[in-house]
Formats: structure tokens, sequence, C-alpha cells
């Protein structure tokens, strides 16, 4: 039986363990999957024992680059992002299933980002690996995050966006939400964006001009991000599809199994009840 985990600054409400026992039984394995929030000022101090106590673990907001420095080495879309979401123990190996969650749930909801103009807003983890899957799926990219220094550094490292210091009054066809502002104690708010008129929550005025709205939080549901560009008639996605497909993807790693999308697929519409 494998011992699992999420670990992040509060993952009270992951879902993640529902996710994974489903996947692994689909798989034909059984786990033990905990919760283990873990404050930022503790990250260093903790982190050690999570190899001794986990045979592997998924890393979230906001420790998905913190964790570099504790492993051993990094592999594929990891190294790329110089992020990581899933940890194996034994070897201390990193490995990053976002962007390939992300893609996947995009493709399953039929929005293509081919040739399209796509703004990210954040570039911590998360983000990283949005701005490298939509670059290599052929969108032109563009990033904005509150820390123009530390976006210029991400760009510096991937260097297939456009880094924007404030967001100009341009339309974009996709629009992503990586921040998670929208989640737990801030509910009920959306990211703030410099502009040439000052800051602002978004709202209408951004979000008008695109055609699908992508939300990487998925609790709540409708973050008001979403509700926003549903009230506009925008083509909207929660963050669900994409947890779920990373969790697939990383389950394949922990297991040694070779992932294949149509099984990935199919296990989600089982999941959600037919939900695509």
């Amino acid at each position: 039986m494998l011992r699992l985990a999420v670990i992040g600054k509060d993952v009270s409400r992951s879902l993640s363990p529902v996710m994974h026992r489903f996947l692994l039984g689909k798989m034909g394995e059984r786990c033990t999957y905990e919760c283990v929030s873990i404050p930022p000022e503790r990250f260093s101090a903790d982190v050690g024992t999570l190899f001794s106590r986990f045979d592997a673990f998924n890393v979230t907001i906001p420790f998905k680059a913190e964790i570099l420095p504790f492993l051993a080495r990094t592999e594929g879309d990891a190294k790329t992002f110089s992020a990581v979401n899933t940890v194996v123990s034994a070897t201390r190996t990193g490995y990053n299933t976002d962007g390939l969650g992300f893609m996947l749930m995009l493709d399953n909801a039929g929005v293509d980002v081919s040739g399209k103009r796509v703004l990210v807003l954040g570039a911590g983890g998360a983000g990283r690996s949005c701005i490298c899957k939509l670059a290599e799926r052929g969108a032109q990219v563009f990033a904005y995050g509150r820390n123009f220094q530390r976006l210029q550094k991400v760009w510096t490292e991937m260097g297939n966006f456009t880094p924007l210091e404030s967001i100009p009054p341009a339309a974009y066809d996709v629009i992503c939400n990586c921040t998670g502002i929208g989640m737990h104690d801030t509910i009920g708010q959306t990211p703030t964006v410099r502009t040439p008129r000052g800051e602002f929550p978004v709202g209408e005025a951004l979000l008008a001009g695109c055609t699908a709205a992508v939300d990487l939080i998925y609790e709540p549901a409708q973050s008001e991000f979403l509700r926003i560009a549903a009230s506009l008639g925008k083509k909207t996605l929660n963050g669900g599809a994409m947890l779920f497909y990373q969790a697939y993807y990383a389950d394949c790693i922990y297991l040694e199994r070779t992932p294949s999308p149509a099984e990935a697929k199919q296990y989600y519409m089982e999941y959600s009840g037919g939900k695509a």
C-alpha cells in the first residue's frame, strides 16, 4: 500500500485524496493519502520529514519551487519549469504533471490555443507550467505578475512569452488565472492588475474581449473571475479537470505506468459522472 500526501500552505479542502484513491483503485493499487498543511515559515524545517513519512507526495501552492533545493534531481517538465508538483521519496526525484493536466483539460473542453493570444495571470509554479505548455502548442503567450522583477527572471529562464509590467487595452482570446486569488481567504476577489490607467481588480473590461476564461482554482467551483466571465457569455473552465489529470499523470509515475490521454479521459468521465 502506497503512503501518499499532498503538501501546501493550506490543503485542508483539497480534493487530492479522493482523486488519487479513485485513480489508484482503477489502476489496481491501494493507498493512504494525507493532507499536510505547512506554514511557509516552517517549510524548511518540516520538509525533511516528508521523505520518510511518505513513499511519494504531491506539492501545491506555494512550495512548487521551494521544494527544489531538497531534491536530488528533477525530470522532464520539472526541469523545464523549475517547479515540482510530484515527488518520489526513495530517489528524491521531482516531476511536474501540471502542464500535461492543463493541456489535456483544454483539449477535452475544446479550447484551441494554437495561434491564439493567451494572457496568463501569475507566473508561479503553476503559471510557469501553463506558459510553457501554451507556448509549445503554438499560442502567443503574454504573462503578468505583480512582481515584475520575478516575472523577468522567469522570462530569462524560459524566454517563450511576453512579460507584461502592465496590461495594455488589448483583446486576448484566452485568459488564465494562475494566481490562486479567489480561493480560501480571497473568495469573492479577482486578481488585481496594473494597467496604463492604474491598478484594478480583473473585471468586465479585461474579460469582455476573450472567448474563454480558465481559472486553475477548483474550490469554489465558480470563482469570481469565472462568474464575471460567465456573465459576459464566455466559455469558462475551473481547475477541477486539470487537478484530476495531473493526478492521473502523477499516479502513472508512482506505478511506473505508461500514461494514456484516452484512459485519463475515460477515468475522468467516470469520476465526474459523465462530465467531460
